[in-house]
């Protein structure tokens, strides 16, 4: 996890600001948010609750809009001009992982798309972007939109992830209707005195939820879930980890405009009708790598011993050839040992092969390991 670099415009805060100072956060810039890196139980404990019980994340620096048209064909036409992903057979209440593409099949970012379950919503679809990007997002795909389908960003909502093996306990006391959404799935509920929209996904690789509800709400329902033992603060660090063991992508690092979700190994995300028919952004390349394979992959990598291979390490082969590069790299703490995950050129890919890391220039023994480093847990059950 890397801070924004320092910029002239002055850092925006969420509505939890208050919440995490009084809490004694460590406050860090990113994505032009003062946010919390971590809280007085420190990043590795942060991380190994999360795992064990359940952590409470603020991430309303994320993008939230509304792409709206007169029925849902219409609206999924329009956005499946633009992503990869089936959104005209998503059902009402289901979500689903997709990639906005520019022409070369590169990822200008990815993103949650979620079909509202109420009636009243037909038309309509909600989009939760990364918090770097989403002023990219919004332009690139308002400026695509066929007449009659329009882009309504919801900068006044807040968003909150609850993560972890207790998260459904924790929520179900408050939101009955929580605990009978299977993982990929939201609905619209109350928790206590809040309306909020609510998903059984997250970015951790464990089963959770992320609430999204008016930003004038967030510190009251903070402060009400915090009230539960088995809920702890969660900052920026630990967030980062636990995606990295997960497996999970980090946008601006592990993909960008140059990667293509075939490479990424995010090819799971395209739908058998979109895979013929194509009809999106890069379709050329990203079916010619479905029908041939990729010329890079992204793999997991396990560095022997305990010195971590951070961002930016060279991959080389056993004879010191440049097969590659690190692009998220760390502690894990679940796991107890250094993991990271790069891209290679497509004949190192198997899992087992060994390479090495040059690590302060010196070349370091690793292994090509399968993804994730710890196991998904999330609900699958209706």
């Amino acid at each position: 996890m890397n801070a924004t670099p320092a910029s002239d415009q002055p850092l925006r805060r969420t509505a939890l600001y208050a919440q995490h100072v009084a809490l004694g956060a460590k406050m860090v810039p990113f994505a032009g948010y003062e946010m919390p890196v971590q809280y007085p139980l420190g990043i590795l404990k942060e991380h190994l609750h999360t795992r064990a019980q359940a952590g409470l994340f603020d991430v309303s620096h994320m993008g939230q809009a509304y792409l709206v048209g007169p029925d849902h064909a219409t609206t999924a036409a329009a956005l499946e001009t633009l992503v990869p992903a089936d959104v005209l057979d998503l059902k009402p209440g289901q979500q689903r992982y997709t990639q906005l593409l520019n022409d070369a099949g590169g990822i200008v970012d990815d993103l949650m798309v979620t079909r509202p379950a109420a009636a009243d919503d037909d038309g309509k679809l909600f989009l939760i972007v990364n918090a770097s990007r989403k002023d990219v997002d919004y332009a690139h795909i308002a400026a695509r939109l066929p007449e009659g389908v329009r882009l309504e960003p919801a900068p006044e909502r807040a968003l909150l992830a609850m993560q972890g093996p207790a998260a459904a306990q924790v929520l179900a006391s408050l939101c009955p209707e929580a605990s009978r959404l299977s993982f990929m799935t939201a609905a619209s509920a109350r928790i206590g005195e809040f309306d909020c929209h609510i998903s059984r996904s997250g970015y951790t690789g464990e089963d959770g939820f992320e609430i999204s509800l008016p930003a004038a709400g967030a510190a009251r329902l903070w402060q009400t879930l915090l009230r539960t033992d088995a809920l702890k603060p969660i900052g920026l660090g630990a967030r980062d980890s636990l995606r990295l063991e997960a497996g999970l992508c980090l946008y601006g690092h592990d993909i960008d405009e140059t990667t293509s979700p075939i490479e990424a190994g995010l090819g799971w995300s395209i739908q058998k009708r979109r895979r013929s028919t194509g009809g999106f952004p890069g379709a050329v390349r990203i079916q010619d790598e479905l029908a041939k394979g990729p010329k890079r992959e992204r793999v997991g990598i396990r560095p022997e011993g305990r010195a971590p291979a951070r961002e930016g390490t060279e991959v080389l082969s056993p004879s010191g050839e440049r097969i590659g590069v690190v692009t998220s790299g760390g502690f894990g703490p679940s796991v107890n040992a250094p993991v990271a995950m790069g891209y290679v050129a497509a004949g190192h890919a198997e899992i087992g092969r060994p390479v090495h890391l040059m690590v302060r220039s010196k070349a370091l023994p690793a292994a090509i390991a399968p993804l994730p480093f710890v196991p998904h847990r999330y609900s699958r059950k209706s």
